[in-house]
């Protein structure tokens, strides 16, 4: 009879351990993640604007999987190194869309990185959203379908740049420009020229025109171009990474101290200040997000959540954008169907209306209007601090 029990027992034990073995959904088993792409600087001239917008996204994705993630699935973001180099680039958007279940691509950093992601991203039909650029190449009239941005264009910036030199009553004639030789390049620049043509001066392509090559710091052919300009610069309006970009300034503010220094925000703000230290005094920098030390409820939000991501990281402009854009794409993964595809995430994105994320300007998209921000906000460098520029 002790046998039979015995025997009893153990089959017991048995048919409970088989019971355990078996994967019950939503009982003991995790859901897998929702994996998003990025191919973005982590290394190179540009590192730290990659860096920083990784830092952003991933910030607010480790909130999101802290609630539980997407109808209970983590987000994960697989970040990938280009080096700000195009060829690099293209072969990390293939490797992502064709071999990988990225739902989407988020947050790239740079225009000639985009000039080839961005036809990669339109034939393997994957959304490209939030990309940390400017240029004209993701805004097409009518826009691409799976091309989704979330700051104002360069050509904004720079309008806004020519607006405030006018009025501090610099003269058309007394502007300048040191751009990078490239897409970035070309993107600010015939913002600026587009500019001052609408204004009226129509000499505007015949302005000094300085240039270095991307990943370079040979910033001294440019600044020769400008100094055998007939017209001394009052202003120089620059489309370059911060690197470049300070070797420039430091060199002009010897020969031009009271020449205005504008950069577009592409430029990498704290980086810039950290490299220019105490030349840094007087520059403009635009921006198309509200100034991380302001009092808005979206930027509580994100030092609070940046600060429990990371207690090292530093606020900056360049992870709240990114920030903001994972709030977004994310606000876009919770409106789309129970089955999440890479269709139905930009269907859910453009059904965004009037959305509140806490910055003051409400955000909203349809088929016809990819863009959610068109306002800058611009910068100036005061005792090696940020302050809004007047």
């Amino acid at each position: 009879m002790r046998s039979l029990n015995k025997l009893k027992r153990c089959h017991l034990i048995i048919g409970l351990f088989l019971i355990l073995l078996i994967p019950v959904e939503g009982f003991g088993k995790e859901k897998k993640p929702l994996s998003v792409g990025m191919t973005t600087a982590l290394s190179g001239p540009a590192r730290d604007l990659g860096l920083s917008m990784r830092r952003g996204i991933e910030a607010y994705f480790h909130h999101i999987n802290l609630q539980g993630g997407i109808q209970g699935r983590p987000l994960h973001l697989l970040a990938l190194d280009d080096g700000y180099q195009p060829i690099s680039a293209a072969l990390n958007m293939r490797r992502l869309t064709q071999e990988t279940d990225v739902i989407a691509i988020i947050g790239n950093v740079g225009t000639p990185t985009a000039k080839v992601t961005v036809p990669i991203a339109n034939r393997e039909k994957v959304l490209f959203f939030g990309a940390f650029t400017g240029a004209k190449l993701l805004r097409k009239n009518p826009p691409d379908r799976y091309v989704i941005n979330f700051r104002a264009s360069y050509e904004e910036e720079t309008s806004a740049m020519i607006d405030d030199i006018l009025d501090r009553g610099v003269k058309p004639e007394e502007i300048a420009f040191f751009t990078q030789n490239d897409t970035y390049g070309d993107a600010g620049y015939s913002g600026a020229v587009k500019a001052l043509e609408t204004r009226g001066y129509q000499q505007a392509k015949n302005l000094p025109h300085g240039r270095y090559t991307r990943n370079t710091l040979n910033v001294e052919n440019g600044l020769l171009t400008i100094l055998d300009a007939p017209v001394e610069p009052k202003a120089i309006i620059m489309v370059g990474t911060y690197t470049a970009c300070a070797k420039f300034i430091k060199y002009a503010k010897t020969i031009w101290p009271n020449t205005l220094f504008l950069n577009v925000s592409f430029v990498g703000s704290i980086p810039l200040a950290k490299a220019l230290g105490k030349e840094s005094e007087g520059v403009i920098v635009t921006q198309v997000v509200p100034h991380f030390d302001s009092m808005l409820p979206g930027i509580s939000e994100y030092r609070h959540l940046l600060r429990a991501y990371d207690p090292t990281a530093s606020p900056d402009f360049v992870s709240f954008e990114g920030f903001l854009v994972a709030k977004i794409f994310v606000e876009g993964l919770k409106r789309a169907p129970k089955k999440i595809t890479r269709e139905n995430v930009i269907d859910a994105i453009e059904s965004i209306k009037n959305l509140d994320i806490g910055i003051g300007v409400p955000i909203s998209y349809s088929p016809m209007e990819h863009q959610a921000l068109h306002r800058v906000w611009a910068t100036e460098i005061k005792n090696n601090e940020f302050v809004p520029f007047k």
